[in-house]
């Protein structure tokens, strides 16, 4: 397939060498004389490669290069300035700018196509390992999400009394962290995440329980408080078995977000959450988002030993415990988006 290449140039005459150069079987030359038409026909057409003069009028080379890396549609195509000057200073500019060569005039046509060969063939390397690593990385993406389901599978199969819970909670941090973001409320963290990666690591958030005896993981009948402080053992056990897999695996973000959630989704805002006893912001986000969705899972859940409550009921709850379990920000967030909440609730229902 022929290579488009756009040569941008005020003077006829260097156009007329370039696209007699240019005349190949691989080569397709569109000329242009002036930077203004070229983005025209850059709506129209994608070049391959841009032979750009820096030298014209109305607007220079120099300006047209910033414009196209400003674009999201162009800024990957490779630019070579074509130019009279012999300019160190120029040189230095441009390649700063992004250009990836600088061709003096008047210039020698084994030479110019030399280049572009060289460029082309580098940009097609570049285009194949980039499309080599997205492949690879979207492979190791799925086999993390695998192990990570699985993990969650495993949890979620031996408490028999939270059905759904995890991907209920998952999908509530999802929606929460979102309306986190465009709401303004710790936009500086939630900028810097992944938020889906960020929201499928809470899928662990309960991981440890795999560590709680069945008779007590399962007790149709509410927990003696010897068997509460069993329960209570949940976080730390969560977050040693993390922590092992972040020896192991290299220090991960998606492995930090899940130990974060793991070890801090029962502390409480006023610090009498367990098992730390953390209080207010040096309690990672991750628990403080997740403290919210947890609790109000767990009231809108049936168990063996209560009745699912209301909508307005668990929303009460949360709102009362606001300032003392929950931190005041999130849980406004959560009021003002709380219809997108609910319908996730009756959608994973």
């Amino acid at each position: 397939m022929q290579k488009i290449i756009f040569v941008v140039d005020d003077s006829a005459t260097n156009l007329a060498m370039a696209k007699a150069a240019l005349e190949h079987d691989d080569y397709l030359a569109i000329t242009i004389d002036s930077a203004e038409k070229m983005f025209k026909a850059l709506a129209k057409v994608h070049p391959d490669l841009i032979l750009l003069d820096i030298d014209m009028p109305e607007m220079s080379g120099f300006d047209a290069i910033k414009l196209l890396k400003e674009s999201e549609e162009h800024k990957d195509i490779p630019v070579m300035f074509l130019t009279a000057m012999q300019d160190t200073d120029a040189e230095a500019r441009g390649i700063e700018l992004g250009a990836v060569d600088f061709v003096v005039k008047p210039f020698s046509e084994p030479v110019l196509l030399k280049r572009i060969q060289n460029h082309l063939h580098i940009d097609e390397l570049i285009h194949q390992r980039t499309e080599l690593l997205t492949e690879r990385t979207a492979q190791l993406l799925k086999l993390q999400n695998s192990v990570v389901f699985t993990l969650a599978d495993v949890v979620e199969n031996r408490d028999h009394n939270t059905g759904g819970h995890i991907e209920r909670t998952t999908e509530y941090c999802n929606i929460l962290m979102h309306a986190m973001k465009t709401s303004g409320v710790y936009d500086d963290v939630l900028n810097g995440w992944d938020i889906d990666l960020v929201a499928s690591s809470s899928r662990l958030h309960d991981l440890g329980k795999i560590t709680v005896p069945d008779h007590v993981l399962n007790k149709p009948d509410r927990l003696t408080e010897e068997e509460f402080e069993i329960i209570k053992t949940h976080p730390q056990n969560g977050s040693k078995i993390i922590k092992h897999m972040i020896e192991r695996a290299g220090g991960e973000d998606f492995l930090h977000h899940a130990n974060a959630f793991a070890s801090a989704h029962q502390e409480k805002w006023d610090g009498s959450g367990y098992p730390l006893g953390l209080k207010g912001t040096d309690i990672p986000l991750e628990g403080r988002i997740m403290a919210v969705v947890d609790v109000y899972d767990a009231l809108t859940s049936e168990r063996p030993y209560k009745k699912a409550l209301s909508d307005d009921a668990a929303v009460e709850i949360i709102t009362k415990d606001t300032g003392s379990h929950f931190e005041p920000a999130i849980v406004q967030v959560f009021l003002d988006n709380f219809n997108k909440i609910k319908q996730a609730r009756l959608h994973y229902s």
